[in-house]
């Protein structure tokens, strides 16, 4: 299993108890599959650069995962569907 460094934003309207619970729920998807997630992250509201959907500000999340790429898969196809999800992106965490 390799190491990843996912990043998402959560649409900024969440309330704070429903973005606690998607939080949740992509985490859960990475550790369902078999992966463990060894650091999370809340950098909190911030501004986009430009924007998106027109909005002009999101939550971010960043979180640091050991796991397998069916995991992965699974977390981007249920990331893109979700509607609380502005966007995804995932590296390779060389750490």
């Amino acid at each position: 299993m390799k190491k990843y460094e996912v990043m998402y934003i959560l649409k900024a309207d969440l309330e704070e108890e429903a973005r606690k619970a998607e939080i949740e729920k992509l985490h859960a998807i990475l550790t369902s599959n078999g992966g463990q997630v060894t650091n999370v992250n809340e950098w909190g509201l911030r501004n986009f650069a430009y924007p998106i959907n027109d909005m002009l500000k999101g939550y971010y999340v960043v979180i640091k995962v050991t796991t397998d790429e069916v995991a992965l898969k699974e977390f981007v196809r249920l990331a893109k569907i979700n509607q609380n999800v502005v966007r995804h992106l995932i590296t390779v965490d060389k750490d």
